[in-house]
């Protein structure tokens, strides 16, 4: 299965947290949306991926 990741077709995973978690992102530090849908924190590891999800992440960056 394949799903699109910030643009770039990636090798898909079982749900939104298998995904962020091989592509080396912290979960905790990430904001996910799914096909133009914000996916909850708390729903990562339930919200399963099919073949041509298209997700959004974006990275929390401290700064000033």
């Amino acid at each position: 299965m394949t799903v699109t990741v910030n643009g770039q077709t990636q090798q898909g995973c079982a749900n939104v947290l298998e995904q962020l978690t091989q592509m080396g992102f912290d979960p905790k530090r990430v904001a996910v949306e799914k096909n133009g849908e914000i996916v909850p924190r708390a729903q990562y590891e339930a919200t399963p991926l099919k073949e041509g999800d298209k997700l959004e992440v974006v990275r929390f960056v401290g700064g000033g």
